[in-house]
């Protein structure tokens, strides 16, 4: 994971020089957002993925649910059953 940072630092750091070199301020802000900003943003975000994933399912593995079963489904069903095998 560190290494995704160093990774997207030293690509930042590389356009921020591009950046720099353009003509005027506007070529340099839209070199550093176009070939800098989001498309890194975009790969760590992507690249990121799994991450979230496994500790999203890790929250909810450690947090057990509040009601437990849906009663009000399960006795619904119930009713259900009942009613059919009463007629």
């Amino acid at each position: 994971m560190q290494a995704m940072y160093i990774i997207a630092i030293g690509w930042l750091w590389v356009v921020l020089l591009m950046a720099i070199t353009e003509s005027n301020i506007v070529a340099g802000v839209l070199t550093f957002t176009f070939y800098g900003l989001l498309p890194c943003s975009l790969l760590m975000w992507l690249l990121a993925t799994p991450m979230r994933r496994r500790r999203l399912a890790a929250k909810n593995a450690s947090q057990p649910s509040a009601a437990g079963p849906d009663t009000e489904t399960v006795s619904r069903a119930d009713k259900q059953r009942a009613d059919n095998t009463g007629q």
